[in-house]
Parts: C-alpha cells; sequence; structure tokens
C-alpha cells in the first residue's frame, strides 16, 4: 500500500511528550519522536490484541524459560542475516523495555568501580550513564572537519583509555552527528578495545534508517573475537515510530557477557510490556514497505533542509547525515546572541536540542528533527530564517 507521510494526525492533547514539552505555539522539532503514522500492520496488530480483551503477563516475562520457538525471537534472527549477514542464535537475544535502559544495564554490569569512554558530541543518556553506574567518564572527542563531517581521532581514542577503563560505548549510527561508521573505522575500534580488554556496548537503534550510499555494520558481526567482546542495543521504537510501547533489544553472545546483563536487569528491569511485544512481531514481519517508503520521504526531507540552511539561514551550516532523521547545524558563525536553542525557541517559536547538553564539542549547535511532514519543517524553518535574517 501507499503511505502518505505528508499527513500528520493532531498530536495535541495525545499525551506526547514532544507535543506538551513547550506552549502550544512552538513547533516541535526536538525529541527523537517522528511525527508520522506508523505501519498498518502494526496498528492491526494492536486493534486485534486489544480487542481480544485479557492483558495478562507476556511471553517477555519468561523468554529464558518457555519452551519452543518464539516468533518474535525467530524473527530478529533472520533479519540480522537478511540485513547484515549476522549470524545470532535464539538464546542470545534478551529484550528489555529501552535502548537507554540497555545502556545503563551495561554500565552497571561491565563499568561499575572502573571507568567508561564515549564519544561526544552524544546522545545525553550515553554522558550520565557511567555516573549513574558509580564509573567515571572518560571521553575521546569525535573531530569535526571543515566539511561539517566528523571523524575518530584513533590515536587519542587509545590514548583516553587508561588501566580502569572497562567499557566502550560506541553509537553508531552516531546520533547526534549522523555518521554511519565504515567498517575500517569500526574494525580499527575494536582492534583497539581487544587489546586493551575494554568491552563494547554498541547502540544501534537508528540502524534501520540508513540513506542511500551507506551501510550499517553491526559492531559485533566484525569478527568472531569482538563477537564474544560485544553488547549490541536496536528496537524497532525509531524505525517504525513506537517509541512509546517500549520494545528494545540486546544481543549479547558470550554467555558470561549475557550472564552478567541479566544479573544488572534482577530486581530492577522487568519484561517488555505486551503491548510493545506484539508491535515489535508486526513490524518485523510486515513493516518493510512502510520503512522503504519512509527513507525516501527522510531523504527527502534532508535534501530539503541541506538546500534551505545553504540559502537562508547565513552562518548556520550542518554536514548530510548519513544515518537517522536527526540534523545537526552548526550556528557558531550566525552572530545569534546567546544560545541558539533559547534563540530560536524564543524568537521563532520553534523547538529544537539545545546541543551543549551533548557534551564537549556541542556548543553553539542544535539538533534539529526532521522526522515529519514537509509542511511542518518548512513552517518551521521559515521562522528560523523570518528571525535569523
Amino acid at each position: 500500500m501507499s503511505y502518505n507521510f505528508d499527513h500528520c494526525p493532531e498530536r495535541k492533547g495525545t499525551d506526547s511528550v514532544k507535543w506538551r514539552q513547550y506552549d502550544e505555539d512552538v513547533l516541535p522539532l526536538w525529541v527523537a519522536d517522528m511525527d508520522f503514522v506508523s505501519p498498518e500492520p502494526v496498528i492491526r496488530a494492536l486493534q486485534e490484541r486489544v480487542a481480544h480483551g485479557v492483558f495478562g503477563y507476556p511471553v517477555s516475562a519468561g523468554i529464558h524459560f518457555i519452551k519452543g520457538k518464539i516468533p518474535l525471537v525467530e524473527l530478529l534472527v533472520e533479519r540480522m542475516m537478511t540485513r547484515y549477514g549476522w549470524r545470532i542464535q535464539p538464546e542470545d537475544v534478551v529484550f528489555i523495555p529501552g535502548v537507554v535502559t540497555g545502556l545503563n544495564l551495561a554500565c552497571h554490569a561491565f563499568g561499575a568501580g572502573g571507568s567508561v569512554l564515549v564519544q561526544p558530541p552524544i546522545y545525553p543518556p550515553f554522558l550520565a550513564a557511567p555516573r549513574e553506574a558509580g564509573a567515571t567518564r572518560q571521553e575521546n572527542s569525535l573531530i569535526r572537519l571543515a566539511d561539517g563531517t566528523y571523524e575518530i581521532d584513533f590515536d587519542a581514542f587509545e590514548a583516553a583509555i587508561k588501566p580502569n577503563t572497562r567499557l566502550f560505548l560506541l553509537c553508531n549510527p552516531h546520533n547526534p552527528v549522523g555518521r554511519v561508521f565504515r567498517r575500517e573505522e569500526l574494525s580499527r575500534l575494536a582492534e583497539i578495545c581487544l587489546r586493551h580488554k575494554v568491552t563494547v556496548c554498541s547502540d544501534e537503534i537508528h540502524s534501520d534508517l540508513v540513506f542511500s550510499g551507506h551501510r550499517h555494520i553491526p559492531f559485533a558481526s566484525l569478527d568472531s573475537e569482538i563477537t564474544q567482546n560485544t553488547v549490541t542495543l536496536l528496537a524497532p521504537s525509531k524505525t517504525f515510530n513506537i517509541a512509546g510501547l517500549e520494545c528494545s533489544i540486546a544481543i549479547i553472545q558470550n554467555p558470561e557477557l549475557r550472564s552478567a546483563y541479566r544479573h544488572a536487569q534482577k530486581g530492577l528491569v522487568g519484561w517488555v510490556n505486551l503491548m510493545g511485544w506484539v508491535a515489535a512481531e508486526a513490524a518485523y514481519r510486515d513493516g518493510q514497505e512502510w520503512l522503504d517508503q519512509l527513507l525516501v520521504y527522510l531523504e527527502a526531507n534532508r535534501e530539503f533542509l541541506l538546500d534551505f540552511v545553504a540559502r537562508e539561514l547565513p552562518g548556520v551550516t550542518m554536514a548530510r547525515p548519513e544515518g537517522t532523521y536527526l540534523a545537526w547545524l552548526d550556528c557558531r558563525a550566525s552572530g545569534i546572541p546567546g544560545n541558539p536553542y533559547e534563540f530560536f525557541l524564543e524568537k521563532a517559536r520553534v523547538a529544537l536540542n539545545d546541543g551543549a547538553t551533548f557534551g564537549s564539542g556541542g556548543e553553539g549547535f542544535v539538533r534539529l528533527n526532521f522526522g515529519c511532514p514537509r509542511g511542518t519543517l518548512t513552517e518551521a524553518l521559515e521562522r528560523m530564517r523570518s528571525v535569523i535574517q
């Protein structure tokens, strides 16, 4: 079927944090939550489950001792092989309510009492998770090139690893800079981490949202040795716009790491709720047609945004995101007085994300979510143009 991404149902009054955080006259282009109706098969599956009328404990509550094949797990195993050539086993899969929860679990399981390495500017929960687990945060800042793209300084990365560094939190595709790291980049990170005996937790929640000309490579799929040193986090939530249903996945192929991870869950992190489970299964089974059309729409939005910024927002620059539906706008040469996030919110009534919250290298930047109908994006950009010019 054909999906209409130019249409957004009214989200005000629906308990949406995106649309309720700010005053009613503010256009929200901040949190990574798309303004698109989810795939029809997902909606239908949820409606059928609601019509059933019984909402007892789901399979996810007892997945580790239930016998026989579990359809969602089988779909995940097949999906990893079909999309990435990555062979996983059903027992490698651990379900968690969210990827942020997964990051924090990794820090508790593998980083507590030591140090955890991150690469700012980075999604803010990466900055907070080590502290919450009683670990010290270490940083290896990404390098911004003249064209606005980012790369890794591998010598500085290795130098940042100390004797007590236990865990590296990787974000790929990267939020907020939009990089989809190449195989040679990932392999070099892997070699350094293996040599220093640093476990890797790879957040790959945006792995399905990669644009033409780029390819996502699961970190754990690089080779058998790095497989045994990696926790991979992913979810259907960003891909199919079902984040509110809270169903995410940790793939952990090393039994010892998996046991430690599950131990960190005990008494604190429960199972995935029933509706999230139903939605995930429907999305992975029948959502590809929707996703294919979504990627075409998002790529067109990205090109429209790039052109508008270059022509109409003097002093603001951005690199072309290779993945995600998030743009990282550099406002430092724009002449905006003070914080650009506050400036656009107060003057243009457009809510973005404050780059300063993404850590070192984020000051003077804003993150913009272009996962919305073209009309919404256009109105927001026109508001921004009117105040910056």
